[in-house]
């Protein structure tokens, strides 16, 4: 046997087959070392071993071959449709069941969203039929192009007497952007600011709850365990206790010491080790930036160098002093509307 030849399908009956199966109905045999290069054709039954003499094989018409080779797929499809009736017949009391249970009912419930099209459309519907809260957690920057047709579904929410409460990072406060958006709407809204956020957190109702499940939010999860949904209000009410006022009215302290709240925060991260990259990421700002603030920082202390700079930050006290408030006017918003 040709150990080189690859299994296939009768369908896809290989170059080499063909042509022995060819030669064989037109001479009528063919030896049996010669079909040792397509032994598909024997598996298959379109050769045969010659009665009379054990050297040859023989060619199986296609009229008869066909046919069986038919035969042998219909009697698969009827199998695979005894398994089908089998797990109508398994699952029909699991559906019944189900059908009894009302949609978003289920207090445990843990739903799957796939895709930005079904996130936003669902975040969409849970809007329209929220009355009474949304708290948003909105970190990092998001281009103008996310801007624009959530605010009608946010006046909608705040017509019927809701209200809402967002977090950004303190990169979003100086944003014309920002400003622009919270001045279309009406209502009982806030905004508050923080250097660092946790991920993205949508809560509507203190009822539902909608966090990222991918990295690059293509996929999100629909919460709606009481237990889960309010751990994450919990999480959202300390932040917000931690964050400096922005709308209606901002809130700023001044630099102390010459240090800016922003070179308050990167002076952080750098004394844990962080590198500008991941300084730039977690502040919400482009590692240029946080690279000036760094150049600014190390001026202000009379550093050298890096690891200097680490030790001045130190020996500086400034880690000891809270700062809030942010100078950089850098990204537009979020909406809380897209999770």
């Amino acid at each position: 046997m040709n150990t080189a030849h690859e299994e296939h399908s009768v369908e896809d009956l290989c170059e080499t087959g063909s042509a022995l199966y060819g030669k064989a109905l037109r001479e009528g045999r063919l030896r049996r070392e010669a079909a040792e290069s397509a032994p598909c054709l024997t598996g298959v039954g379109l050769l045969q071993p010659d009665a009379a003499d054990a050297r040859w094989l023989r060619p199986v018409a296609p009229s008869v071959a066909l046919p069986r080779l038919l035969r042998a797929i219909e009697e698969d499809i009827a199998h695979q449709r005894r398994r089908e009736a089998k797990l109508a017949d398994a699952f029909e009391p699991f559906m019944t069941l189900d059908a009894q249970i009302a949609p978003g009912t289920d207090p445990l419930a843990i739903a799957l969203l796939t895709g930005f099209e079904q996130i936003n459309t669902r975040i969409t519907h849970l809007l329209a039929e929220s009355s009474r809260e949304v708290l948003a957690i909105q970190p990092g920057r998001r281009p103008p192009s996310d801007m624009g047709s959530s605010v009608p579904k946010e006046q909608s929410l705040l017509d019927r007497g809701g209200r809402m409460r967002t977090l950004y990072q303190h990169t979003q406060r100086h944003s014309p952007a920002v400003l622009a958006h919270y001045e279309q709407l009406h209502g009982d809204v806030e905004v508050r600011t923080l250097d660092e956020l946790s991920k993205r957190l949508f809560v509507l109702d203190r009822t539902v709850a909608l966090i990222p499940a991918s990295a690059d939010r293509t996929m999100a999860l629909e919460i709606r365990h009481p237990a889960l949904v309010e751990y994450l209000v919990t999480a959202f009410e300390q932040l917000w206790q931690l964050a400096i006022p922005m709308h209606p009215e901002a809130a700023q302290r001044p630099s102390l010491n010459g240090i800016t709240p922003r070179q308050h925060a990167i002076a952080a991260l750098l004394i844990e080790g962080h590198t500008d990259a991941v300084i730039a990421e977690r502040l919400g700002m482009n590692v240029r930036t946080a690279r000036v603030h760094i150049a600014k920082l190390a001026a202000t202390l009379g550093s050298e160098s890096r690891a200097q700079l680490g030790y001045l930050i130190g020996q500086s006290g400034i880690l000891d002093q809270r700062q809030d408030g942010d100078e950089d006017p850098e990204q537009p918003p979020a909406h809380p509307s897209e999770a």
